[in-house]
């Protein structure tokens, strides 16, 4: 049974306490049938902190992204960086870092192949 879509966010120990930095865990598919509804929580959690938002996506229990969810997630990129924060994606199954590579997002967005490479990435520590 393909499991849908679910995010959830967590927080994100970091030393330096001028960022606000949080995880977000993807799992099962993001398709037509629920990324809107998952997108809202992303979107809530940008408008909460518009400035210095520092996200690690954590991609290790996604199955499938669509073209919609792609273009959430450069959105996302693109509300963050103006923000003067930061987003990475660690552990993504090799179907979507395909996808990533595919549209270019891996050159927009670190994509590191641990949850540790990310997190250094993201935090610098």
């Amino acid at each position: 049974m393909i499991e849908p879509g679910i995010v959830k966010i967590e927080n994100l120990k970091s030393e330096d306490s001028s960022r606000i930095s949080r995880i977000i865990k993807f799992e099962g598919q993001l398709d037509e049938s629920n990324i809107d509804e998952n997108s809202i929580k992303v979107y809530e959690l940008i408008a909460k902190y518009p400035q210095k938002l520092f996200l690690l996506l954590d991609f290790e229990k996604l199955e499938y992204m669509n073209s919609k969810s792609i273009g959430y997630l450069a959105d996302w990129y693109g509300r963050i960086k103006e923000g003067k924060g930061k987003i990475v994606i660690s552990s993504a199954p090799k179907n979507i870092m395909e996808i990533m590579e595919g549209v270019g997002l891996n050159e927009l967005i670190g994509c590191y192949s641990s949850f540790t490479d990310a997190q250094k990435a993201l935090l610098g520590n």
